[in-house]
């Protein structure tokens, strides 16, 4: 429920929505609170907006209101903490001209600069001085022009000269007209509607915001008068244009326009090289564009699912809620909304799954697991089902698990070449024991899997014991622990021992018996490689010491360990480099670097506004030597193989992290999130 927070600070009152104002309930508690602050005198009004996700057009309207009411009080309102998509709303509908957005330097980011005389300049010079054609081009251009009659910009699109992202940010200086890349919160859903959809799509325009009695209009041609005049007959407005790609209008065009199911950024994306496999009978595949005129709901969930796998989701969530469902993609570690179906729909949305997945539909009390399986982009992609009843319904979780091969290379582990070589070193051992250790979702499978990788020959017996498999790779026996039979991790590694392998690959050490079989198998001439629970390299041999493993057998049989982490990368759509302050070179100890630049994201839409985008691994290698198997025999504690892993020299996990963000590869915030603790 929405509530704001209220509160003094100096002169100034401070209001803090706790919840979204797109209700109606949470923008009546606000304008309730702003009516009684201006009553008892209140009149220098700070709203910070950190949790707010989007506006209205009421909303912006209110803000202008409010401010009226206040200047002749000598009062002001001031907005702080705005994220991106409410910054650019701000900023093209004028808003921000009228209203202080204060960023965290104290400076107003959004106020109108001085406009130039760009717009005196022609688009063709204003195109060869950015060097975005050539003058030859627009030459060719210009006899065009003067035999048709047609416009500059459309003769170069329809020519290829220039593409319709640079054409529109050069229209934007030159007709002093901001230039958006349309997406979801950059439009208000009642406003959406104020134009009928044949209109709206004939004219490729998209109603955006209406602000008393201006109407913010998305368009890829702000000179097109007749269009422009035609909505000002049809909504008694004043017509204000912004510029937008016509792909990215037409791909929100449903969304924007189709209020029962408010899927159309999914809807619009669904492509043809997509099809469900009947997971009972592999040979015969469904088609989803004959389904997807069948059902919404189907049509709904096969766009999910194909929107998830292009952007790299690692995980589909699919929630109940009192009001609504909530989709969400966890992409890089972080999950993201992406869509919210009326809870109407959450029913349908979970049958259809378990039809995919071959489940019982009619049972809704227990949890259930099951597998889907798709073709899409010339690959296959499997997703693993799973339901877990709830009071408001059952919650769904896909995990999307891409069999790409290409990623099961040593070469793309995002290791240093330090790290590597160590890695490699370990591989080329005859036997012994090899363990990936770190959280969960850190790697370790896609670890363990590119050094089978390395290590397949058709000279070797190799065998996994998994839960699941994941991944099919050729010459390798792979085997499916299946615990409801009996058939567990100890069970099955005690008959692989009997089947004449060269290197054994264990899913995970779960408990005592697998570790000892493991220790074992190392000690009797087997390579062989595992992972395990635990937060840094050295607390590998303080766990399995835990389980009981007799420590002189540890020290004979541990040749090495590596732990790891998943980081984001800094997104190459919107990277920016700056200065690193004073007391982050002196706290990392850069000195010897001089003038340190780092990088970091803005912020876009490539990257859902985050500044991350894609993840890579960093890495702790901890090789088993001679004077660490005396350590291991005399049973140390933890904080004796701490400062053994501090004297020998090897770079930490957190030392290795630095690294990357000195690389401008990612950021010392991620660093400082993905690893909770500093250099030891």
């Amino acid at each position: 429920m929405t509530e704001i927070i209220r509160s003094q600070v100096g002169v100034n009152t401070y209001l803090a929505p706790s919840g979204s104002l797109a209700e109606t309930h949470g923008l009546n508690l606000l304008q309730a609170e702003i009516e009684q602050c201006i009553s008892a005198g209140e009149t220098l009004l700070i709203l910070d907006f950190s949790t707010v996700p989007t506006i209205s057009s009421k909303v912006l309207e209110l803000l202008l209101e409010w401010r009226e009411q206040l200047l002749p009080k000598g009062g002001s309102i001031t907005l702080v903490n705005t994220n991106s998509i409410i910054s650019e709303v701000l900023k093209i509908t004028g808003v921000g001209n009228f209203i202080p957005v204060i960023n965290r330097s104290g400076k107003d980011t959004l106020r109108k600069p001085e406009s130039s005389d760009n717009q005196k300049s022609r688009l063709g010079d204003m195109l060869i001085a950015e060097q975005l054609v050539a003058p030859e081009i627009i030459d060719k251009a210009l006899q065009i022009q003067s035999a048709t009659g047609k416009r500059m910009g459309m003769i170069l699109l329809e020519k290829g000269w220039v593409s319709e992202s640079d054409l529109l940010k050069t229209l934007s200086k030159q007709l002093d007209t901001p230039y958006i890349q349309l997406r979801p919160g950059l439009w208000d859903p009642a406003i959406a509607n104020i134009i009928d959809r044949d209109t709206s799509q004939r004219l490729v325009v998209l109603p955006l915001f209406k602000i008393h009695n201006k109407l913010i209009l998305a368009s890829n041609d702000p000179q097109d008068l007749p269009a422009l005049d035609e909505i000002k007959n049809r909504t008694n407005c004043t017509v204000t244009p912004v510029l937008a790609k016509k792909d990215d209008i037409t791909r929100q065009h449903g969304e924007a326009l189709d209020s029962d199911l408010d899927i159309a950024e999914y809807l619009g994306n669904l492509e043809e090289d997509f099809e469900v496999v009947d997971t009972q009978i592999p040979d015969d595949f469904a088609v989803i564009d004959e389904l997807s005129s069948e059902s919404p709901v189907v049509n709904l969930i096969n766009a999910m699912i194909q929107r998830a796998i292009r952007d790299n989701a690692s995980d589909i969530h699919i929630e109940p809620g009192r009001k609504k469902s909530r989709i969400r993609f966890r992409l890089d570690g972080i999950l993201y909304e992406v869509m919210t179906p009326g809870a109407e729909m959450h029913p349908a949305l979970v049958s259809r799954l378990k039809v995919m997945a071959n489940l019982d539909i009619a049972e809704r009390r227990l949890p259930q697991d099951g597998r889907i399986q798709v073709n899409t982009q010339g690959r296959v992609v499997d997703l693993r089902f799973s339901s877990l009843p709830g009071i408001f319904g059952e919650k769904i979780v896909l995990r999307v698990l891409d069999k790409n091969q290409n990623l099961l290379n040593i070469e793309r582990l995002s290791m240093s070449e330090a790290n590597q070589a160590a890695f490699i070193k370990l591989l080329k051992r005859t036997h012994g024991l090899i363990l990936v250790t770190g959280p969960t979702g850190s790697g370790k499978t896609t670890t363990l899997y590119a050094a089978i990788n390395y290590l397949n020959s058709i000279e070797k017996n190799i065998v996994t014991i998994e839960d699941p498999v994941e991944y099919q790779i050729d010459i390798v026996n792979q085997n499916q622990v299946k615990e409801a039979i009996g058939l567990t991790f100890p069970k099955v590694l005690k008959h692989v021992l009997r089947q004449d392998p060269d290197i054994v690959m264990v899913g995970e050490i779960r408990e005592k018996e697998t570790a000892e079989i493991a220790v074992q198998a190392a000690l009797t001439g087997h390579l062989v490689l595992s992972t395990l629970h635990t937060n840094e390299s050295t607390g590998v041999i303080s766990r399995l010491l835990e389980m009981g493993i007799e420590p002189y057998l540890l020290s004979s049989s541990l040749i090495g360990v590596i732990a790891q982490r998943l980081i984001r990368t800094v997104c190459d759509e919107c990277k920016t480099s700056y200065i690193a302050s004073t007391e982050d070179i002196k706290r990392h100890h850069w000195q010897q670097h001089g003038q340190v630049r780092l990088s970091k994201g803005r912020g876009c839409p490539a990257c859902y506004d985050s500044g991350y985008k894609g993840r890579i691994a960093n890495h702790e290698i901890l090789p088993v030597t001679s004077e660490l198997q005396r350590l291991m025999i005399n049973d140390p504690t933890q904080d004796d193989l701490y400062s053994y892993l501090k004297n020998s020299g090897i770079a930490s996990l957190y030392q290795d992290g630095l690294d990357r963000v000195l690389e401008g590869v990612t950021t010392l915030e991620e660093i400082s999130r993905v690893m909770a603790y500093e250099e030891i």
